[in-house]
């Protein structure tokens, strides 16, 4: 004896497709601007193409030292070297800035600026010192014999 088939429904099933794949709807990739000669208008970037942070901007060493010379040259410490030092290398890093866009830039001003006046202080310093030996030396002691 052989087992009875089970009935069949009385409709055929549909046929089941499996859904179809739909891939996901990315933004397109930030695309690189081209090299431009530095100084040149650069079209901006969208910072946030990568991963939502914004790139960070790098910071010119020479404008922090020109600042920290010129502070030690201001308050003495390097009176004459550390300004003349900070002034120039302010200098310098303005024009490093300036062609290759790094931060930095008010701290290379300060440099200059503190270099200058402390240079300025030093100059006017000496002169008032030899200007006083100098009316030291001719005015005398005041006692004749």
């Amino acid at each position: 004896m052989s087992e009875p088939t089970p009935p069949q429904p009385p409709y055929a099933q549909p046929p089941v497709a499996p859904p179809a794949y739909v891939p996901p709807a990315y933004p397109p990739a930030a695309q690189t601007p081209p090299y431009a000669a530095p100084g040149a208008y650069q079209p901006p970037v969208n910072p946030y193409a990568y991963g939502g942070y914004a790139a960070v901007q790098k910071t010119n060493t020479l404008s922090i030292v020109s600042m920290i010379a010129s502070i030690a040259g201001f308050i003495w410490i390097l009176p004459f070297v550390g300004s003349l030092a900070g002034a120039i290398m302010g200098h310098i890093s303005l024009n490093q800035i300036k062609q290759t866009g790094e931060k930095g830039r008010g701290m290379a001003l300060a440099g200059v600026i503190v270099g200058w006046a402390g240079l300025a202080l030093v100059v006017l310093g000496v002169i008032a010192f030899l200007a006083f030996a100098s009316w030291a030396g001719t005015v005398g002691t005041g006692y004749n014999s």
